[in-house]
């Protein structure tokens, strides 16, 4: 019984798809040259604190209240209710960092009484500098792991192709962060690396259908394979990205604040990444003239000719 797949043609869209790509990718680059992220407190150093108030309170005018105090360039914001505050500061020029939390619960219960300090953390500076490098070095230790890994398994053209595709996810998820300015912290950190897995899996299926449909089909340009082959892997690879985005929109909206960013910067991964893997990977498949020569099996030596 023949299964049924669609007849998309993926390929007659590359040039237009690659020029898409490209000025996202220019576009995200400029916004991270010129506007850059909205770093945490764990990369650039600084006190948060999590408070609880009697009654609901707006955050706008908590901070305002710490501004007037001395307090700048803080960010304030619901954590689960609104009666719980989440502040984040940066380190103050005028102020004892590592006692900054306690500093700033004795200027909120001058107008707040009742209000309880339920987290206080400190992150210094050095350690937030550290955790920038460590970050940096662990995306590129994952796309040259990357890169290695599908070189072996398949060849130089599906490992450039793998590459390029998790570069692309990873600088749009990062351009969009920059735009929007959200908040980039550990948690979003971890969800970059989850990205690069995400699609990392989702080339590899693409990938390893087209292998297949070379060594198998025999006639046909290097265009119509690819095109038979995406649409074959079409149905896998919606399913797979609808079934985690309702999981990730689950954590959005019932997940808190906690980790709201984590789901965010996974969410538009898992849209990119479905993406680079139909348009990315195999438009640099094509660019780089993948042929059935290159994916060929090496043939064995006869071992059963006639010993001499």
């Amino acid at each position: 019984m023949s299964q049924s797949i669609t007849t998309i043609d993926f390929m007659g869209k590359r040039k237009v798809a690659g020029v898409i790509s490209i000025v996202l990718v220019l576009a995200s680059l400029g916004l991270l040259g010129v506007v850059g992220l909205n770093r945490g407190l764990d990369f650039t150093g600084g006190t948060l604190v999590e408070v609880e108030f009697t009654t609901a309170i707006e955050p706008e005018s908590v901070r305002q209240l710490l501004e007037g105090a001395g307090f700048q360039n803080g960010l304030v914001q619901y954590f689960g209710t609104d009666r719980d505050l989440l502040i984040r500061m940066p380190p103050q020029d005028n102020t004892q960092q590592a006692d900054m939390g306690g500093e700033i619960l004795d200027t909120l219960r001058e107008t707040y009484p009742d209000v309880v300090m339920r987290q206080n953390n400190y992150v210094g500076p050095t350690v937030g500098e550290e955790l920038t490098n460590d970050a940096g070095l662990a995306i590129l230790a994952a796309l040259v792991a990357v890169m290695v890994y599908i070189f072996f398994r398949f060849t130089k053209q599906f490992s450039v192709g793998a590459v390029v595709a998790l570069v692309h996810d990873v600088l749009l998820v990062l351009g969009m962060f920059s735009l929007f300015q959200w908040t980039f912290d550990l948690p979003v950190f971890a969800s970059v690396l989850a990205v690069i897995g995400y699609s990392l899996n989702d080339t590899i299926v693409v990938s390893d259908r087209i292998r297949e449909n070379f060594r198998k089909i025999r006639k046909g340009t290097s265009v119509e394979i690819i095109n038979r082959s995406l649409n074959q892997t079409l149905g896998r690879t919606l399913i797979t990205s609808m079934t985690t985005l309702f999981v990730l929109l689950a954590l959005l909206i019932a997940g808190g604040e906690g980790i709201r960013g984590f789901a965010t910067a996974l969410s538009i991964g898992v849209v990119v990444g479905t993406y680079s893997s139909v348009y990315v990977a195999a438009n640099v498949l094509i660019a780089m003239n993948i042929s059935r020569e290159d994916l060929l099996v090496p043939e064995k030596e006869n071992t059963d000719s006639a010993m001499p």
